[in-house]
């Protein structure tokens, strides 16, 4: 383990140990960048990205003859035993990194050319039969390779993002279902409005959350242009001719992603348009489920002093001094992601902008902030349902008493008495702590038959509609 190899760069030489497969550059970042304390190796479907984008370099570099057969089945063996996860411990650099990808980039080329060597015969180091640049890099450039292997990862986290959400769907929408009989009062700016079912509000999250997969897969699809072949600046230097278009559809092959070349490759060379989109369609995504659990700590609100519609499935003791106390847990830290993403949307804006001319120098921390930010969502989803959704039960006697001692179902009486009457009866009601019905029956404005049609809760939740087939509704007080 103390044996070392010697390598050097424009810089100097520098002692490797032995055993590891990445180089010289890769040691420069690991001295220059320790920031955070997170390897990218924890990013792991940007590291299968990246060997995705060498496999389909080095195959059409193969086909178009700038690269030997030899290399071309060792490059691609190295690279299909990465995405395997056979060498994740060889990717050490921080995700925050100066240099536009450089150093990801040579981390990359570093590892597969060793494991390559290996895979030919020869000893790590022994660049003269498989080179990191000149040939696993062969007709690349960072600024192609990184950004394509970044979109690689993202659509496939992208996918994954689409399943936690319908996951979490899908729970609500099956709340939605068991509590379509539940009669409640609905609110708007905290006050009584009309009446409502349970079920409606839960299937509201459902649909809410289904829209937003649609936007998540829009973004998606723009994250499949690529500018693999632009090289440099988006030119091409340095590449064969039909480069561009061999190694855009050799990578659909090698990754499964279905990636489009770019129709101006300078332009996709420096422009992260799609990345701020996809920062503002999460940031979406976050602020609506965020509102969601919002209206779920305040359904729960109580037990005794509170809304108390609802009640969340209790997760763990909720004060160190007051004794039963229960936190809505599962929602606060449903919040707090969602708080977190609305902030790196505010740093992927900056990076995206602070671009210039050619080339956008801050993409390692805009993939960082979208990875980062994508997985804590899809976990957040998926713990949501298993400790929250799945769990929440209905206090329905509770829901029917606040829509009987609600002032909001007067507005039932606008029609048949008009505003200004209605509006006097519910100042009366409220003033008097009487309920609406006697103050209607003693005006002598309408005959209890009548009253009790109207203020049925069940013929206020849509125009001219009883309610769905099966739901029950209570009986209206008396007097």
């Amino acid at each position: 383990m103390n044996a070392t190899r010697t390598e050097h760069d424009f810089l100097g030489e520098m002692e490797i140990p032995a055993h590891i497969y990445y180089g010289i550059q890769t040691c420069r970042a690991l001295e220059n960048f320790r920031i955070s304390g997170i390897p990218i190796s924890t990013l792991t479907k940007f590291i299968q990205g990246m060997a995705c984008v060498k496999k389909a370099a080095a195959l059409a570099n193969g086909e178009l003859g700038v690269l030997s057969q030899d290399k071309c089945r060792a490059i691609c063996q190295a690279c299909d035993e990465i995405v395997a996860g056979k060498f994740d411990d060889q990717f050490p650099l921080d995700v925050f990194q100066g240099g536009a990808g450089t150093s990801c980039n040579m981390n990359a080329n570093e590892v597969i050319a060793n494991r390559a060597l290996e895979i030919m015969g020869h000893q790590k180091g022994e660049y003269q039969y498989c080179h990191p640049n000149n040939d696993v890099n062969c007709s690349q450039s960072t600024n192609d390779a990184y950004p394509t292997a970044i979109r690689i990862a993202l659509y496939a986290k992208l996918t994954q993002l689409i399943g936690d959400m319908d996951y979490l769907r899908e729970a609500l929408e099956e709340k939605g279902r068991e509590f379509a009989h539940i009669i409640k009062m609905g609110r708007t700016q905290l006050q009584d409005a009309v009446p409502m079912t349970l079920g409606m509000e839960f299937a509201a999250y459902a649909h809410t959350l289904s829209e937003d997969m649609m936007r998540v897969g829009e973004a998606r699809n723009l994250i499949a242009e690529i500018n693999m072949g632009a090289t440099a600046i988006g030119t091409g230097i340095n590449s064969p001719a039909g480069y561009a278009e061999l190694v855009t559809r050799k990578l659909r092959e090698v990754s499964g992603v279905p990636v489009e070349m770019a129709d101006n490759m300078v332009e996709a060379t420096s422009d992260t348009g799609a990345y701020v989109q996809l920062s503002g369609v999460l940031k979406r995504c976050a602020t609506k489920i965020s509102k969601m659990c919002n209206d779920l700590r305040l359904l729960s609100s109580g037990p005794r002093c509170g809304l108390n519609e609802i009640n969340l499935p209790p997760r763990q003791p909720g004060s160190s001094i007051m004794p039963g106390k229960v936190n809505p847990v599962m929602p606060e830290v449903m919040n707090q992601i969602c708080f977190d993403i609305i902030g790196k949307d505010v740093t992927i804006t900056m990076a995206a902008e602070a671009g210039q001319l050619e080339l956008n120098v801050m993409e390692p921390v805009i993939a960082y902030s979208l990875f980062s930010g994508m997985k804590r969502l899809g976990a957040g989803c998926r713990s949501l349902v298993d400790y929250c959704i799945r769990g929440i039960t209905a206090n329905e006697a509770r829901c029917r008493d606040l829509v009987y001692h609600s002032i909001g179902i007067v507005t039932a009486l606008n029609p048949y008495l008009g505003y200004e009457t209605s509006a006097s009866i519910a100042k009366e009601a409220l003033q008097s702590g009487r309920s609406l019905f006697d103050v209607v029956l003693e005006r002598n404005l309408l005959s209890r038959e009548q009253l009790e049609n109207l203020l049925a809760p069940e013929h206020m939740l849509r125009p001219g509609s009883p309610l769905p087939a099966g739901t029950s509704s209570p009986a209206a007080p008396k007097g």
